[in-house]
């Protein structure tokens, strides 16, 4: 893809799935029900794991995911950088701050590991470019409804408050989607909900993946809001994460389907 490509055009998300998001929170009840269930995923093997927050929220968001991750068995973190409004998109060469690249380096070598990271929506977005940025630090990304393939399949108020905020980045750099548009160099799981109230489905998928890449897309059931605490992501990303390091294999899962 050229420097030139057009954004892509991308379907929003339904009325009916942006009326529903609401169901986040018995999403989280279903989780507490579940949690004997949970208990039972795969263990991890202590390497660090930061989790990245969504567009307008803090690590207060992440930190049911992290809790059930520390207690699995990884050194968890979270950002550390307050509620993420999307200002650590900075654009140039790369569309970090140096904040948040300092963070990650500052992690792997305090535990002299890879760090594996997870991104909640914008939150994916910022781990897919960290692991771009610093392939030698970072393990594995894994996204929950990370729209990744352009602004154009976000809720049009998340759009609007967005570019209030930060400008429009993306339309006035197209560097920075044709960089996005690619997998990261390391695995990198993309997890997504075809009911997501807030970025459509396609926006969050790796839309073509080459057999070198090792990338993959797992559908889920349930609300964007509700990604970070939903049972089947916390499952999916337990087994992620347990793999080791050099070993990743796609997640088998009935009926994985991206027409």
């Amino acid at each position: 893809m050229s420097v030139d490509a057009p954004i892509l055009e991308l379907p929003k998300p339904s009325l009916f799935n942006m009326m529903t998001e609401g169901r986040g929170l018995f999403e989280l009840g279903v989780t507490g029900m579940l949690m004997p269930y949970l208990s039972l995923a795969p263990k991890g093997d202590n390497h660090p794991v930061m989790v990245l927050p969504g567009f307008m929220a803090s690590d207060v968001s992440t930190k049911p995911l992290r809790a059930f991750l520390k207690f699995k068995g990884y050194c968890t973190y979270g950002w550390g950088l307050g509620r993420n409004l999307g200002t650590e998109i900075v654009g140039g060469a790369h569309v970090l701050s140096d904040a948040l690249i300092d963070r990650v380096i500052t992690l792997s070598l305090k535990h002299d590991r890879k760090v594996s990271l997870v991104g909640w929506s914008l939150g994916g977005i910022l781990a897919r470019e960290l692991a771009r940025l610093l392939p030698d630090h970072v393990r594995q990304v894994i996204t929950l409804g990370s729209p990744f393939n352009g602004p154009g399949g976000s809720a049009p108020m998340v759009s609007k408050l967005f570019d209030m905020i930060n400008g429009d980045i993306v339309t006035t750099n197209p560097q920075v989607l044709t960089n996005m548009l690619k997998p990261p160099p390391v695995p990198s799981s993309a997890i997504y909900s075809r009911s997501d109230g807030v970025a459509h489905w396609k926006a969050c998928t790796n839309m073509q993946i080459n057999p070198e890449d090792q990338a993959e897309n797992i559908e889920v059931r349930g609300s964007h809001l509700g990604l970070g605490h939903n049972h089947e992501v916390i499952w999916i990303v337990a087994n992620r994460l347990s793999q080791s390091e050099g070993t990743w294999e796609p997640y088998q899962k009935k009926s994985q389907k991206h027409e």
